[in-house]
């Protein structure tokens, strides 16, 4: 593996780490860049097909529905449907007739590159009314180690749905080096069903693990469940992405990390996870019966 790998590989997980632990104002507006790179990268694909997206318009109204989640999530659910009504007039009374390609792609934009994504605020922010120590929301341990009681929830589960992610990735990395031989989709020949099932594996692995700390109700089937649903809506965002730099005829959606590729190339496996790991841990867990 290149040292440029390696190296923008580790800096990116301090910075996530980093991100994940002051949360507040830090989270939001950190997550907030990620969000306006990802969604350049998503709106250069979809122009190298011919699509004229209303990318800017986007671009704005995704930062104030980012912010909202932060603030009012019920109020980042009524921008959502706003924001499309508002990209689609503008798209409507431009010079040049849009398409529907252009609309559908503006949508995407939206939907796909800045709404999913935002439920990894909402689930950072769980727990941390009363916990800040820093300005802007943030927070620090007083003592450290810090005990596991002076964290905020949100921070712990996020912590553990990165770690999921992290193994599944790894997993699959390794397994479809050494053992892969099957052929998992013609979206993305270099993916193995092996590779895919070891990650799976790892993610139920490392959630069954954070289930039985945190003592979730039923925590064998609670953990279990977490890392499938991890490793599959993970599996499920590195294809979709694959699916449409395939489509765009590009290697990777930009050159932003050394070794890498864009920031897609980097984040496609946490699109559609934040939001059911957020609807898990809130509407799930609160269900089932406690140990």
């Amino acid at each position: 593996m290149p040292w440029s790998r390696i190296i923008s590989g580790l800096v990116a997980i301090v910075v996530a780490l980093a991100m994940i632990g002051l949360g507040g104002w830090y989270f939001t507006l950190g997550f907030g860049a990620l969000i306006f790179l990802g969604q350049l990268e998503i709106f250069a694909l979809v122009k190298a097909k011919g699509i004229l997206p209303a990318a800017k318009t986007t671009l704005v109204v995704s930062q104030l529905l980012l912010i909202m989640a932060h603030v009012s999530p019920p109020l980042a659910d009524a921008l959502l449907p706003l924001s499309g009504t508002f990209i689609c007039f503008y798209l409507l009374f431009q010079p040049q007739v849009a398409t529907i390609a252009d609309v559908a792609a503006s949508i995407l934009g939206l939907f796909y590159g800045c709404y999913l994504p935002s439920f990894w605020v909402r689930l950072r922010d769980l727990g941390d009314a009363g916990t800040a120590t820093l300005p802007l929301g943030g927070f620090w341990p007083e003592t450290w180690p810090p005990a596991m009681e002076a964290l905020p929830y949100g921070l712990v589960v996020t912590l553990l749905a990165f770690a999921c992610i992290w193994a599944a990735d790894i997993g699959a990395y390794t397994a479809g080096k050494m053992i892969g031989r099957t052929p998992l989709s013609n979206i993305s020949p270099k993916k193995t069903v092996e590779g895919a099932a070891f990650g799976t594996f790892g993610s139920m692995v490392v959630a069954l693990l954070g289930s039985y700390w945190l003592q979730w109700p039923l925590w064998p089937a609670t953990g279990a469940a977490l890392g499938l649903m991890i490793g599959t809506s993970s599996l499920l965002g590195d294809l979709t992405e694959s699916l449409m730099k395939r489509d765009a005829g590009v290697k990777d959606s930009g050159v932003l990390i050394p070794g890498h590729g864009g920031i897609l190339d980097r984040t496609d496996s946490y699109v559609f996870t934040g939001a059911l790991v957020y609807f898990f841990v809130t509407l799930l867990l609160p269900l089932l019966p406690a140990s």
